[in-house]
């Protein structure tokens, strides 16, 4: 039995479509772990196929874990959140920390894993991003500009290395940062990574892939998932009353099958740019961890051409639980 106190938080993450998912869960069989979902979609109800919650996909792999098979326990911070509802990583810090506590209080190894690089830098540090105060006067101002004019608003006025603005909801929220930041000066960043409760990080390991092999993967499972109810997904969202505008304002999957579904794109329009978007993202994505290592993030890159049971056995080997 792992005591308390010698229990680390294992972080996997990397681009989409590198394999996060199935790492995760079979770390999770052999650590007696727990996964805490680190991605900023995967929260909302009812977002399901565009996000990738895939986890109950490799479950029956690993049954000699009788945790996993009722209902996916074991998988915090999926579901969370009505989507069209909203959410940040102020609220992601405070779940995490609820999810993290309970996890290790039950003698088992909490293992944060996802893609949304801003979620996992904020558990890794004291983001002090977190701390600018919302305003909401200004994001309505904000609101009413097209995305070319936040752009420049951003660069030419707000612009700060590293910020995500792969979304439009980022892009304002970066805005206002930077803004805040102007007229405030920078608050006092400092890494938390030995203060976490109980252990702190075993370490942070990256599935690194061959980006040619990376879009190959990326452009299979976009039309396998166009093909296999993704479109669905969407018209279902919106017939629940959630706003196109609201979709699309998700970025991605939602963005542009929102946009097909109301008639601004043809089904093929749509799919072309669709995958060059999720090309772009998934660069952004390795973008913005290689900035988490220049702040001192130490990530254990994995060859994500090896197997699952090779990364895992690369993964216990150097937290040496």
């Amino acid at each position: 039995m792992i005591e308390k106190k010698d229990i680390p938080l294992v972080v996997i993450l990397g681009p989409t479509a590198s394999g996060k998912t199935k790492l995760a869960v079979n770390v999770a069989s052999k650590l007696n772990g727990e996964i805490i979902s680190a991605d900023s979609r995967q929260v909302y109800r009812g977002m399901n196929i565009g996000t990738g919650k895939d986890y109950a996909d490799y479950l029956p792999v690993f049954k000699q874990n009788q945790a996993w098979l009722a209902g996916i326990e074991g998988l915090h911070l999926i579901d969370i959140v009505e989507a069209g509802d909203s959410y940040n990583v102020a609220f992601f810090q405070r779940d995490f920390q609820n999810a993290y506590q309970d996890i290790i209080a039950r003698n088992k190894t909490p293992i944060l894993c996802g893609g949304t690089g801003m979620y996992i830098e904020a558990v890794l540090r004291n983001y002090e991003d977190t701390q600018v105060p919302i305003s909401q006067e200004f994001r309505d101002e904000m609101s009413l500009k097209t995305d070319e004019e936040l752009e420049a608003i951003f660069q030419e006025k707000y612009f700060q290395e590293n910020a995500d603005i792969s979304t439009r909801k980022r892009l304002i929220r970066a805005i206002e940062i930077g803004k805040w930041k102007s007229e405030n000066g920078d608050l006092k960043e400092e890494l938390i990574l030995s203060s976490l409760h109980r252990g702190g990080v075993g370490a942070v390991f990256g599935i690194a892939i061959p980006v040619e092999i990376r879009r190959e993967r990326i452009t299979k499972r976009l039309h396998d998932r166009l093909q296999n109810g993704m479109i669905e997904e969407v018209k279902t969202l919106l017939e629940s009353g959630i706003s196109a505008e609201k979709l699309i304002f998700y970025g991605l999957e939602y963005k542009f099958i929102t946009e097909y579904l109301v008639g601004d794109l043809s089904y093929d329009e749509m799919a072309k740019r669709l995958e060059i978007a999720i090309h772009q993202f998934a660069k952004r994505q390795m973008t913005f961890f290689r900035s988490m290592e220049r702040k001192g993030i130490k990530i254990n890159w994995l060859d994500g051409m090896q197997s699952v049971e090779e990364m895992t056995e690369d993964i216990i080997k150097l937290i040496k639980i």
